[in-house]
């Protein structure tokens, strides 16, 4: 394999990756006026909502964009253009009727998957948008399989800007229209107007893949008449082939996410239930995990991204029974993702209140949030790593095996969780809430990574993968906290003294990253934005 094709991988997750990032960080950016207007407590509602509406995208169209570029990334490696088409002519059709199922079923069992009455009205807003979701992954998949993350990159930004505007906006009328009939009845108004800005996101998004597909629609008919495999499955085989690919892909991710649901679920069950705790704290509570959960996954999007990338790419080397490359094609981005997620993790638990104070600074919440986030930054390296060896295995075909590891994962975490709540006072319940989320990520990541080494023979090596990039991590972490909160009692600006934290952070990393080789000139040439690096790493003298 010729090295443009090795690095593009990289390339094309680093493309995913930056647009996963910016999505984040514009649904941070919108939160802040979001939780400003409808307070704790109807973010809280939000948040509940958003799982159960989560959980069934997950399941019904979440999985689609990895599920279609698999089968169709298969068929273009055999130059097979017009079962490859046909393939995305009937993911269309599946996604549709399912779709279809899944939103009646939201907007009238919205009271079965939600436990807070006032939560029920936001849930039912959601619904209809779990149809359009199908369809655009649908898009996305397509383009995905052609090794392009572009149209999915684009359309993510676009989807979440116009959910940001259309949030706040409809939050704000809602809330306004609502005043003074009571806090509660506010909070979840302010909770169904936020979700109103979810589905004109899609829909945006919708609109743009679409413009981009109909742009490139003759090149497409271009390559599908210029088939001449013979090969040509009939529909009836096409629709077996995506139920056979598409089905553990659902369950994989449904029971991979699953636990974010759960979890909630048995919380505010527990909570009504056992410790007789009112719908308002619970809410107030479910907002404290939310914000931690949001800053959280942001460096998670690089993993994701990664994964995303890497399924149609390993799933064309194992079609070309190519072990060499799918092995280097593992160990590059397994290495990628965390020499990224490991000082993530490191510098948001470090500077955990001061990023608080600057996104979500609400004082009733603030310390408790805080407490949220350190908890959960340990999450983003293991979930870095299991979200990786989750997609080697559904590429490489072992479709049942991370289902299975993520059953294991959920059992043992959430009995632990039901345990803990019943024995631990109720206002520390929300701490055994973010702890079995580490449970439950170190779970996954152990039994995938012994299934990668089952299945492939493949042991990740740890020197400059871990061991290596940790260390750097501690350091800059020790150096990064320091300097803030000196620079804090001193100047008092958490802005200023959190963003000479942060820039001294990511370049000690990158300076000690270096010194301690963890990563050498070839290899930093394989990260976005390799070239500038390894310009910088000369004229700092750190690479001769």
């Amino acid at each position: 394999m010729s090295e443009t094709r090795k690095n593009n991988l990289v390339i094309q997750a680093g493309i995913l990756a930056t647009a996963g990032i910016v999505v984040r960080i514009i649904g941070l950016l919108y939160n802040t006026p979001l939780v400003h207007i409808i307070k704790d407590e109807g973010f809280g509602y939000y948040d509940s909502a958003y799982a159960a509406y989560s959980i069934v995208l997950l399941i019904s169209s979440y999985s689609i964009p990895s599920a279609v570029s698999k089968v169709m990334a298969e068929r273009l490696a055999r130059k097979e253009y017009k079962n490859a088409y046909r393939v995305f002519v009937c993911s269309l059709i599946y996604v549709t009727v399912v779709g279809i199922i899944a939103s009646l079923f939201v907007f009238f069992g919205a009271g079965i998957l939600v436990k807070l009455e006032s939560a029920i009205l936001p849930l039912k807003i959601l619904a209809p948008t779990i149809f359009f979701s199908g369809i655009l992954g649908v898009f996305r998949g397509f383009f995905q399989a052609q090794n392009t993350m572009v149209p999915t990159s684009v359309s993510q930004v676009i989807e979440q800007v116009f959910n940001a505007g259309f949030s706040v906006l409809m939050a704000y009328i809602l809330v306004k229209a609502a005043t003074g009939k009571g806090a509660t009845y506010v909070a979840s108004m302010g909770a169904a107007g936020s979700t109103i800005g979810t589905g004109m996101g899609v829909l945006s998004a919708l609109i743009f893949i679409l413009i981009i597909y109909f742009y490139n629609r003759d090149n497409v008919k271009r390559r599908v008449d210029s088939d001449n495999t013979g090969s040509v499955m009939s529909y009836g085989m096409i629709f077996l082939t995506i139920l056979q690919v598409v089905t553990p892909f659902i369950i994989s991710t449904g029971v991979y996410n699953l636990n974010n649901f759960l979890d909630k679920t048995v919380y505010q069950v527990v909570m009504l239930r056992y410790h007789q705790v009112g719908e308002s704290l619970i809410a107030f509570d479910l907002s404290a995990m939310a914000k931690g959960t949001k800053i959280a996954n942001i460096p998670i999007a690089m993993a994701s991204a990664m994964a995303t990338t890497l399924i149609p790419k390993l799933s064309f080397h194992a079609a070309s029974n190519d072990s060499d490359n799918i092995r280097e094609t593992i160990a590059k981005a397994t290495r990628v993702t965390m020499y990224i997620s490991i000082p993530a993790a490191m510098g948001i638990g470090v500077l955990s209140k001061a990023i608080m104070r600057l996104i979500f600074p609400q004082p009733e919440s603030l310390d408790l949030s805080s407490h949220m986030l350190i908890i959960l930054a340990i999450t983003v390296m293991l979930y870095g790593l299991s979200t990786i060896t989750q997609a080697v295995l559904q590429s490489v075909g072992k479709m049942s095996t991370p289902i299975i590891n993520a059953a294991i994962s959920i059992v043992i975490h959430v009995a632990i969780m039901v345990i803990a709540m019943r024995i631990v006072p109720s206002e520390y319940c929300i701490y055994v809430y973010a702890g079995v989320t580490i449970i439950y990520s170190l779970c996954l990541c152990i039994l995938n990574g012994l299934s990668v080494k089952k299945y492939l023979g493949y042991v990740q090596e740890t020197d400059k993968t871990f061991i290596r990039p940790l260390i750097c991590a501690i350091v800059m972490g020790l150096l990064t906290g320091s300097i803030y909160y000196v620079l804090y009692l001193t100047v008092k600006i958490n802005i200023i003294a959190l963003v000479v934290a942060l820039f001294t952070g990511v370049f000690s990393y990158f300076v000690l990253s270096i010194k301690w080789q963890v990563l050498g000139e070839d290899e930093l040439l394989t990260l976005p934005k390799g070239k500038t690096l390894l310009k910088i790493a000369k004229k700092l003298r750190l690479i001769k």
